[in-house]
């Protein structure tokens, strides 16, 4: 009885890293790390707080003060402008569209090829798996791209913007080990119930990669949004500018530079406009990052264990 006692009471030495203070040398690497990455943190954080602030400050307390970041005088003004120019809005729903359909694109294309890239049964796949990373480090480059867009009908397009940029080698690395990962038994029990493949790839593998499809979804829809040598090279008309070339065309009229003024549809822009300007360009992807970010590390990292 006492023996069945002894051996369900609860044992009391307190577990190992518990209970315990920290050495002096873990608390010192402690400190210095928090300093160290906040100190990078900070680095980083300064100029886009400087540009919040300039874009709120008045025109005056600018040529005043070369560094802003918080506003003696804050003024709403700039965004007032910079939201009531029907250019800016065209240029915002032009780099919408590309980023919302390109995503999808990107996303569909890559999943697909990823997925068969990822069977081993497959014939020929270690060739085509050379011929993507291939591309990782050798490239047509600028002029044979542009011939094969301009054959193709694509200048003055926005699928110019989309096609060509479509699949991204790296990206769809990552999304085949990620698909290399999921366990074989659960597609063949799938065959078994009476899926097709790709009836298996929609019911089972999809729901299974959410974390890595939301990763590369993200990569895509910055990657988009952020165009701009492929919108110079094959964009001709200004109604169909993408925000970035709006952005370089405002500095460009900003600075006194030759410019088609008439096209920007703006005049010359006070320093607190183009940094307006700069804060609703960026707006979406940090509207867009928080809620993707707990998918971000699982994505990344378990797509990247198997090379």
């Amino acid at each position: 009885m006492s023996t069945t006692t002894a051996t369900r009471r609860p044992s009391r030495e307190p577990r190992p890293g518990r209970g315990r203070r920290p050495s002096p040398g873990r608390r010192a690497f402690q400190v210095i790390n928090v300093v160290v990455l906040g100190g990078f943190a900070l680095i980083c954080l300064i100029p886009f707080l400087n540009i919040i602030g300039s874009s709120l400050a008045t025109p005056g307390e600018l040529t005043r003060r070369a560094f802003v970041i918080i506003p003696e005088t804050f003024t709403l003004d700039a965004y007032r402008y910079v939201l009531s120019t029907p250019t800016v809005a065209r240029a915002m729903g032009v780099s919408a569209f590309v980023t919302i359909v390109g995503t999808f694109v990107s996303l569909l294309l890559t999943s697909l090829m990823a997925y068969g890239l990822s069977k081993r049964y497959l014939r020929g796949r270690r060739t085509i798996n050379f011929l993507v990373v291939f591309t990782m480090l050798f490239s047509g480059g600028m002029i044979p791209t542009f011939i094969v867009v301009k054959e193709l009908g694509l200048i003055d397009s926005l699928w110019s913007l989309i096609l060509p940029v479509a699949i991204n080698a790296f990206n769809l690395v990552i999304m085949r080990s990620f698909f290399q990962a999921i366990p074989d038994s659960l597609e063949e029990a799938a065959r078994i119930d009476g899926c097709s493949d790709l009836g298996v790839f929609v019911r089972i593998v999809l729901p299974l990669s959410l974390a890595s499809i939301a990763t590369i979804g993200l990569f895509y829809a910055v990657s988009y949004w952020n165009t701009y040598q492929s919108a110079i090279l094959y964009i001709n008309s200004s109604e169909k500018w993408p925000v970035q070339i709006l952005l370089r065309q405002i500095v460009i009229v900003a600075t006194g530079l030759n410019a088609d003024a008439n096209a920007v549809d703006v005049v010359p822009p006070a320093q607190s406009i183009k940094m307006a300007v700069i804060v609703v360009a960026t707006l979406p992807m940090l509207i867009l990052y928080p809620f993707i970010q707990k998918y971000f590390v699982k994505g990344a990292l378990v797509g990247s264990v198997k090379g």
